[in-house]
């Protein structure tokens, strides 16, 4: 299991759009992603899951993937929250 903390730094937090962009980059992977908050987690590839965390700015999360492609995960997961969150 590889896993990623990433503080967010986007305003506005995790809104719909980037976590609909977020879900569509990590539903590309075969493996089981988790993506969670303090004791608040969902399934990764699941948008309303994700948006029910109501992640704000300044909170990290953690992406965690098990599974044959976990490193693709994890870089696919650093560049998109760099990149947007």
């Amino acid at each position: 299991m590889k896993e990623y903390a990433y503080t967010i730094t986007d305003p506005v937090g995790i809104h719909a759009r980037p976590a609909g962009l977020l879900i569509k980059e990590l539903s590309q992977f075969s493996s089981v992603i988790t993506i969670s908050r303090g004791t608040d987690s969902c399934d990764g590839k699941k948008l309303l899951a994700l948006m029910k965390m109501r992640v704000k700015q300044g909170e990290t999360i953690v992406v965690k993937a098990e599974g044959p492609d976990e490193d693709a995960v994890i870089e696919g997961a650093k560049a998109f929250l760099s990149a947007h969150l």
